[in-house]
């Protein structure tokens, strides 16, 4: 244990100091974490051994989420969704709807085996994008204000919309499984949607008021404020799980609410709560490398690596240019957003869940996921600066 600690926090050490220099170039975080996961890890030199099991990666993964969602859509300005000929809203209402059909079909042409309803769960846990991996592009000031923001708002808030798509699936599985009438499923989703906004919106709601109180007695110290939201977040999502609701819901909407009450200060009382992500972040994705990835290896086909391909492309770039249509962006910006659609945290997330359901074939699903993060990561971190530096040329 203190071999893997040591050897994690070495790495850590070392890549925040010379962070700048690395993602300045091809180079990012999560791609830098999988890597030293991958090749420290027991696939090659065997050095770090993290002995987690399934059970153990899924309170990792799913902690990780529930603190990225929060976070994710306290942040978000809702009142960008309209901008920028509507950007942010033409990929969530339209592109996101369509990124699914595409993954579906194309499951069903590649894998005609698996059933439809898994298929639909794949096509799902693939849809959501994510800001840490584009943070090349939507962190950039050489990329036009317009399209940062659309893709920012867009990855802090499709996670959270395909959570309830997901779950949905998830239930008509079990229904199907099951025998029993449809309304089973629609009542399992009804019920973990009801009490998981329920449950954000009351706790955030409650925290809200004490904040109020304590604010207006000076009992807060900025020390302590500091854990504020991290703490709504932890509560909202473990709450809504031991009430039978879901959790990633109640983060979602909790995060949602808190953005509004806190609106002068989430700011400030969000910076903890972004760096908790970032380190749960980092571990999960050292993890990722140094065990998901040689575990789902030896199952990767050639259909697994197409359809793989096409989900970072056709899949997420046709419904992009099509919900694009009619707006005044130029063909090579709309392909520029079409493309930067990385898959990441919240797909390995949704991986890891779907293996306690009845699926036939759950290890193809994961190693599916696994295959289409994998590429992302490298695809996605390679190409951001130099197209990002394309573009500023263009522009100059």
């Amino acid at each position: 244990m203190y071999q893997n600690l040591a050897l994690l926090a070495a790495f850590l050490l070392v890549y925040s100091l010379f962070a700048g220099r690395f993602e300045s170039r091809l180079l990012n975080g999560p791609l830098m974490f999988m890597l030293a996961g991958l090749i420290l890890g027991p696939a090659f030199l065997g050095l770090l051994l993290p002995r987690i099991d399934k059970d153990g990666l899924r309170i990792l993964a799913e902690l990780t989420l529930a603190i990225v969602l929060f976070s994710d859509a306290a942040n978000a300005d809702l009142k960008v969704l309209k901008a920028h000929e509507g950007l942010p809203l033409r990929l969530l209402l339209i592109g996101l709807p369509l990124t699914m059909l595409s993954g579906w079909l194309v499951g069903i042409w590649l894998f005609p085996q698996i059933p439809p309803i898994e298929l639909a769960i794949l096509a799902t846990l693939l849809a959501p994008t994510d800001a840490a991996l584009g943070k090349a592009v939507v962190s950039n000031p050489k990329v036009a204000a317009s399209v940062r923001e659309g893709l920012n708002v867009e990855s802090g808030l499709n996670d959270g919309i395909c959570v309830p798509v997901l779950l949905m699936f998830l239930a008509l599985l079990i229904e199907e499984q099951a025998r029993s009438p449809v309304s089973l499923a629609v009542e399992l989703v009804a019920e973990e949607l009801g009490i998981g906004a329920l449950v954000g919106v009351a706790l955030t709601l409650i925290a809200w008021l004490l904040q109020r109180y304590a604010g207006k007695r000076h009992w807060q110290t900025p020390m302590w404020s500091q854990l504020t939201l991290p703490g709504l977040a932890l509560v909202c999502f473990a709450t809504a799980q031991a009430s039978g609701g879901s959790g990633f819901i109640a983060a979602f909407v909790g995060g949602l609410l808190a953005s509004y009450l806190f609106a002068q200060q989430k700011h400030d009382l969000l910076k903890a709560s972004e760096e908790f992500a970032s380190l749960l972040s980092v571990i999960t994705w050292v993890v990722f490398g140094a065990q998901v990835i040689p575990w789902a290896w030896s199952s990767f086909t050639l259909n697994i690596w197409l359809y793989a391909v096409l989900s970072l492309t056709v899949v997420r770039v046709l419904p992009v240019l099509i919900s694009l249509a009619g707006t005044n962006f130029d063909f090579e910006t709309r392909l520029f957003i079409g493309w930067f659609g990385p898959r990441g945290l919240a797909s390995i997330v949704f991986a890891v869940m779907i293996l306690d359901y009845p699926l036939q074939v759950g290890r193809t699903l994961v190693a599916v996921a696994a295959c289409t993060v994998l590429l992302s990561v490298l695809l996605h971190g390679l190409s951001a600066n130099p197209w990002v530096s394309r573009l500023a040329n263009r522009v100059l």
